[in-house]
């Protein structure tokens, strides 16, 4: 027990613990690089003792500013929401703040001069980028902080990636709807340059291969509502439909499934569709969405755990990439006779 009449030091919480004063610091700076046993054997001692790290007093004395700034392609968009939670999560409970900048209000945010006022030192210890569409020359600037790299990925960046397994999500996709007997499979694609869409096509064309089915050209979209309204209308106006479409992404399948219905086809009786990245709304939607579920709160916390070790000068895997589940519902079933 510790002196009741002045506040837990960190000493007290490693003599509690067993443990040195170092690994309680690593406890709480890095706790991904200690053993589990150690981390909560720690975190016990911690709570005992009453220990409180002045968060203030550690930021002064390792010149940080005390907040990370993450680059969100479009704000508005509910898929970054459980992201952002994640990636706060675990920065409050380092005492760092969590800074947004919504890089679709930039409209020149490609060229470097747009966003490079932001990416300072003196504004934030690190970033953390989850917009692909961004230029590699803006992070490598003089007095750019540490960045990390999540759910999207800039071809020529030099940065550690955190990653849902797209391409994996997409063989998945289709290896549903081949097992349900679909045969006419079309993919709404996202942006054709974007790396998501990308790894996601590639894929549903391997799945679509391994079962005989040549892929047809995707349609193109841009991970907006209304992009797939219009990939909808046009679906319900040929005269040789596709039995079932994978989108890639949930918003998407939202907008051609109001479309279909509007055209008077019904979901999944003439046309199945499905999504990718299970928001909210998936399971609410008529009917529920049948669709890819990557764990988007994990995959911030993980971001913002190798942005902590690349913060302190720790050596971080290159990539991390986490697993994905296909949910079934009701938007999918066999193809009419």
């Amino acid at each position: 027990m510790t002196d009741q009449t002045r506040p837990a030091r960190i000493q007290d919480v490693a003599k509690l613990a067993g443990v040195s004063v170092a690994t309680v610091s690593r406890v709480i700076s890095n706790p991904g690089i200690v053993s589990e046993p150690t981390r909560k054997s720690v975190e016990d001692a911690i709570a005992r003792t009453g220990y409180t790290l002045n968060f203030m007093a550690r930021n002064l004395r390792q010149q940080q500013v005390g907040s990370v700034l993450a680059l969100v392609p479009k704000l508005a968009n509910p898929f970054f929401s459980e992201i952002l939670s994640g990636i706060s999560e675990v920065l409050r409970s380092r005492g760092l703040s969590l800074l947004v900048l919504d890089t679709s209000i930039h409209p020149d945010s490609p060229d470097p001069a747009a966003l490079a006022p932001y990416l300072n030192r003196s504004r934030s210890d690190g970033v953390i980028v989850l917009d692909g569409n961004l230029s590699p020359d803006l992070f490598s600037r003089p007095g750019c902080p540490p960045v990390v790299q999540a759910c999207e990925w800039i071809p020529g960046l030099e940065a550690p990636r955190v990653l849902a397994d797209n391409e994996a999500g997409g063989r998945l996709a289709a290896q549903h709807l081949i097992a349900l007997g679909h045969r006419r499979i079309l993919h709404l694609a996202g942006p054709a340059p974007n790396s998501l869409t990308r790894a996601r096509r590639a894929g549903f064309v391997a799945a679509l291969a391994e079962a005989g089915i040549d892929a047809a050209p995707p349609l193109a979209g841009d991970f907006g509502m209304r992009s797939g309204h219009a990939a909808g209308r046009s679906i319900a106006a040929m005269q040789e439909r596709p039995t079932a479409v994978f989108c890639d992404n949930d918003e998407m399948a939202f907008g051609m499934i109001n479309a279909l219905h509007g055209q008077g086809l019904s979901v999944p009786r003439d046309v199945s569709v499905m999504g990718f990245d299970n928001i909210g709304l998936a399971a609410y939607c008529l009917p529920p969405l049948t669709t890819i579920r990557q764990h988007r709160a994990r995959l911030g916390r993980r971001a913002a755990e190798v942005l902590l070790a690349r913060m302190q000068g720790d050596t971080v895997e290159p990539s991390t990439v986490l697993g994905v589940e296909l949910l079934v519902r009701d938007s999918t079933a066999r193809p009419p006779a």
